[in-house]
C-alpha cells in the first residue's frame, strides 16, 4: 500500500512536469501507458529520453520517469538509475550511490543490475574492488542467460580469477555470449575460433560484432583483420573502417 501511494504521487508529479511535452506518434503510446502508472513504459520512455531519434535528449525528464518507476520497486528502474548516477545523467555523479540503486535492482532479481553491480565491484567503483564478489555476480547472471555476464564469466575462467583457469569452459562460455548477442562475447568468440584455424566461423561472428561495437572493439577487430595471414573479408573491413570513422568523428 505504501509503496503505491509513493508510486501514484510520483507519477503525478512526472505527468504535471511533462505535461507540456509534446511526443511524436512513434512515443505517444509508450508515454499515454507512462501516465497511466504502467512502470515498463516508464522506463522506456526515460530510456528514450537519454537517446532516441525521435525526440531531444532530456536526461534530467528521463531521471524523474526513472524515480517514478522506481517508487513501485520495479528493478530495471533502480538500474537506471544507478547509471544516471554513475554518469552524472539528470542528477549528481554519485559513484556511492550508483551501488544502491545496483543493489535494489539486484536484489529484485533485474539482472542488468546484477551485472553492473559485478562492473562496480571488479573496477572499485563506489566500493572497494573485489573480483571475488564481482565474480560471483557474473556467474549469477550469465547462468540466468545474460549475454555480457557470460562474457566476462568467460575471461575470470580464462584467466584463473578467483577460479582455477579452465580454457575448454572459458570458451563454452565465449559461446554463449556471442549467441546471445554480446559484440565483445562476438569478438572474444571470433577470436578464439581463428586461432583454432576456423577462419570462416571468426569471420562469421566478427560480421556480427561489427554492427554494435564500441571503438575499442573496433579497434581491436581491426588488429586482428590487418594481421598478414588475417582471413580476407573486404566488405566486413569497409563496414569496420566506416564505423571507427564515425566513431572519431563523434569524439572531435
Amino acid at each position: 500500500m505504501v509503496f503505491a501511494r509513493i508510486h501514484r504521487f510520483f507519477s503525478r508529479v512526472a505527468v504535471t512536469e511533462d505535461a507540456q511535452h509534446k511526443y511524436p506518434q512513434e512515443l505517444a503510446e509508450i508515454y499515454r501507458k507512462a501516465c497511466e502508472g504502467h512502470v515498463l513504459e516508464q522506463v522506456l520512455l526515460g530510456k528514450a529520453l537519454l537517446n532516441s531519434r525521435y525526440i531531444a535528449r532530456d536526461e534530467k525528464r528521463a531521471h524523474d520517469w526513472f524515480v517514478v518507476a522506481a517508487s513501485a520497486n520495479y528493478g530495471p528502474a533502480h538500474n537506471m538509475l544507478g547509471r544516471c548516477a554513475q554518469f552524472g545523467w539528470g542528477c549528481p555523479l554519485d559513484l556511492t550511490e550508483a551501488v544502491r540503486h545496483y543493489e535494489r535492482a539486484a536484489q529484485t532479481g533485474d539482472l542488468w543490475g546484477i551485472y553492473n553491480l559485478g562492473i562496480c565491484h571488479m573496477r572499485g567503483l563506489g566500493v572497494e574492488a573485489d573480483r571475488k564478489a564481482a565474480f560471483n555476480f557474473f556467474r549469477r547472471a550469465a547462468l540466468r542467460g545474460h549475454a555480457k555476464s557470460m562474457n566476462l564469466l568467460a575471461r575470470f575462467i580464462e584467466e584463473g580469477w578467483e577460479t582455477p583457469p579452465n580454457p575448454a569452459a572459458a570458451l563454452d562460455w565465449y559461446r554463449l555470449s556471442a549467441e546471445g548477442g554480446d559484440y565483445r562475447g562476438q569478438h572474444n568468440y571470433a577470436t578464439a575460433l581463428l586461432s583454432m584455424g576456423q577462419p570462416e566461423a571468426a569471420l562469421h561472428y566478427w560480421r556480427l560484432a561489427v554492427k554494435d561495437a564500441t571503438p575499442d572493439i573496433l579497434q581491436a577487430m581491426h588488429r586482428d583483420l590487418s594481421e598478414p595471414d588475417a582471413p580476407q573479408d573486404p566488405e566486413l573491413m569497409a563496414t569496420l573502417q566506416r564505423r571507427l570513422k564515425e566513431a572519431l568523428a563523434k569524439k572531435s
